[in-house]
């Protein structure tokens, strides 16, 4: 069993940066696909970006530039580095684990992201 445990969401004016931590427990995480989704009241959850076991990125058209998504595979940590914030960014952030051929899938509880105009 995997447990992630999101961390480094709060209120940051327009224009601010929020780095969020994604925490993961168990011995899977250096061969896990890495992603953080977000999703707005109401709404599905919204892929941010992805990072692979081998460090390949990839983005979500409207966070490409601003948003920057790393890995820490002895710390098992993920991280979300988030500039230039918009109020249109305001979401739960969730970190999620994939592993290879879908062997498991696993969510963290979310932390949240409000931004002000």
């Amino acid at each position: 069993q995997v447990q992630l445990v999101e961390s480094g969401g709060g209120l940051v004016q327009t224009g601010g940066s929020l780095r969020l931590s994604c925490a993961s427990s168990g011995s899977v995480f250096s061969i896990s696909t890495m992603s953080w989704y977000r999703q707005v009241q109401g709404k599905q959850h919204d892929l941010v970006a992805t990072i692979t076991r081998v460090g390949s990125t990839n983005y979500a058209d409207s966070v490409k530039g601003r948003f920057t998504i790393s890995r820490d595979n002895a710390k098992n940590t993920v991280n979300l580095q988030m500039n230039s914030l918009k109020p249109e960014d305001t979401a739960v952030y969730y970190c999620r684990a994939q592993g290879p051929l879908q062997r498991y899938d696993y969510w963290g509880q979310g932390t949240q992201v409000t931004v002000s105009s």
